[in-house]
């Protein structure tokens, strides 16, 4: 399964944003919709204008990692950083 340059373990290595990013979602639009502790709009404005941005930063974190991860596997294998023996690695 792919979805423009990401492949399925890209889109599994994201699955760790999307999930928050879900949640971040479904209470926003709870919140919204049935509102169970009265609308104040100093409170509620600052609440949801809380929440709207942290859904917005890590969409465009989510995006901006999997472009990352897809263009480092295109890439290829980075090279051993420097100090690691041959030996010690699996």
């Amino acid at each position: 399964m792919e979805i423009g340059p990401l492949d399925h373990e890209t889109l599994l290595d994201l699955l760790v944003n999307v999930i928050p990013l879900g949640i971040l979602v479904f209470f926003f639009a709870a919140f919204v919709l049935a509102s169970p502790f009265g609308f104040d709009p100093v409170a509620s404005g600052l609440q949801l204008a809380i929440v709207g941005s942290m859904i917005v930063l890590l969409a465009v974190l989510t995006y901006y990692a999997g472009r990352a991860v897809a263009n480092a596997e295109r890439d290829g294998e980075p090279e051993e950083p420097p100090g690691v023996l041959p030996e010690t690695r699996e």
